[in-house]
């Protein structure tokens, strides 16, 4: 029997029955497949919390794919004129240059020089014949912004059925809102189950500030919050601090989908 991975419907319905508290086996037996496949599924694509969300297994499946997949587009005899041009102390520039000119081949500088690094990596000298190795450059343009994101946080796709069904008090999302006066804040909690909600007055919209807010309101009522979800907003980085002082469960709604 030939193995295959799991497809992107099957691993959200993989994720499903997870979330329900199902056995691998009998997830398995669902799917019509073997229990191994599932084991080795949990095995490669949990997400860092282990916690196991099917977009993010299938976009760390893809990944891996396409990486595994990846090669040059040149042929050898490509590789054997730059290497005896790079012997010549020819730099990466002057060679796509040239071949551009010269050949059929237009490959990028850019290119040259990650060859050269991986060789390098793997051991090989081609880097010596250089007049200089320049570090490694990341484009910038329009790259995201990766200052106060939240990692290793559960998303709302790791809410069990019971909260996003409403099905008991104790779920709460929580929110800020900027007054007319940019230094100060409103905090809000509105229960899932019945609408109750809970407004606190925060100076200004810190991660410090907030979580005390937040810390005072659940203190004065612990057994009355079982989860809370929020959004990406930096004000809520110090989510484990409350995970760590309460039994409760920290989520997070999607990027960008409030």
């Amino acid at each position: 029997m030939t193995y295959s991975q799991l497809s992107k419907e099957e691993r959200y319905f993989l994720s499903s029955l997870l979330a329900r508290g199902a056995s691998i086996p009998s997830i398995a037996k669902e799917l019509g497949r073997s229990p191994s496949t599932l084991y080795r599924e949990l095995k490669r694509n949990l997400r860092p919390t282990g916690y196991y969300a099917a977009f993010v297994a299938h976009s760390y499946a893809t990944a891996r794919r396409r990486r595994s997949r990846r090669g040059s587009h040149f042929p050898k005899q490509c590789w054997d004129m730059i290497l005896k041009l790079i012997n010549q102390q020819w730099s990466p520039e002057q060679i796509a240059c040239h071949l551009r000119r010269t050949t059929a081949y237009h490959i990028s500088f850019q290119s040259i020089y990650r060859w050269i690094r991986k060789d390098r990596k793997h051991g090989g000298s081609i880097f010596k014949n250089l007049r200089i190795m320049p570090k490694p450059r990341r484009k910038r343009y329009r790259s995201d912004d990766s200052r106060g994101v939240l990692r290793g946080k559960r998303l709302i796709s790791d809410r069990p059925d019971r909260i996003n069904n409403r099905l008991e008090f104790g779920h709460w999302e929580a929110d800020t809102v900027m007054g007319k006066d940019k230094h100060q804040c409103i905090l809000t909690l509105v229960e899932r189950k019945t609408g109750l909600s809970k407004v606190a007055k925060l100076p200004n919209r810190t991660a410090r500030l907030t979580t005390a807010a937040l810390s005072k309101i659940i203190a004065a009522q612990p057994d009355s919050f079982k989860s809370i979800t929020f959004d990406n907003g930096t004000e809520f980085l110090s989510y484990k601090t409350l995970e760590d002082k309460f039994p409760l469960i920290c989520y997070f709604a999607y990027p960008h989908h409030p």
